[in-house]
């Protein structure tokens, strides 16, 4: 099954996204097929994709990050800036994260360590706290969502209490993702 861990963000939070995604998408002229905005109620900050594991493996990896959470603790974290990943023609559109973003990197990293002494590769990229938007299939599209985005580097989204850590399946369907808890672990 594909598995990921995650922080989950608030209504509040998703009600702002769900705003600024239809801002975005009447300020910029792009054919609707060049762009898939993601549903607002499967965003989350992601801290690390597994991708395909073996079930017997969930729970060690449910049990790594039960031991994180217990170890770690919850503060607030804003959500702010809106940027991409691709560079002129971007691929990605995301929202980023502010203050609070040294406590989740030390979250992330934690995690990230304990899955690599169980055999899990680390990852290759610098961990970016974000919350995607978009997805952008056509180049033209991309040059125009990125020059856009500058206009919003300095946008403020609000503030979450990330107070738990959670890990998911994730099933791809043709009507889109579906997500499921396979365990929630408070941050102490």
């Amino acid at each position: 099954m594909r598995v990921f861990i995650a922080i989950d963000i608030d209504d509040k939070i998703r009600k702002a996204l769900s705003d600024l995604q239809q801002q975005l998408q009447s300020s910029v002229d792009v054919k609707k097929s060049d762009v898939k905005w993601v549903q607002v109620d499967k965003i989350h900050l992601t801290l690390k994709f597994l991708g395909e594991a073996e079930d017997q493996r969930i729970v060690e990896v449910c049990n790594i990050v039960k031991d994180v959470a217990e170890r770690g603790s919850g503060f607030e974290l804003d959500i702010e800036s809106v940027g991409c990943f691709g560079g002129r023609s971007a691929r990605v559109l995301w929202v980023g994260t502010g203050r609070g973003s040294d406590n989740l990197c030390r979250l992330q990293k934690d995690i990230e360590k304990r899955l690599a002494l169980a055999g899990w590769p680390e990852d290759a990229r610098k961990f970016a706290g974000h919350l995607t938007l978009c997805r952008i299939r056509n180049p033209k599209a991309g040059i125009k969502l990125a020059k856009m985005s500058e206009d919003y580097r300095d946008f403020k989204l609000g503030t979450i209490s990330a107070d738990s850590v959670s890990v998911y399946q994730s099933q791809l369907r043709p009507s889109g993702p579906v997500y499921t808890v396979l365990g929630n672990y408070k941050l102490s």
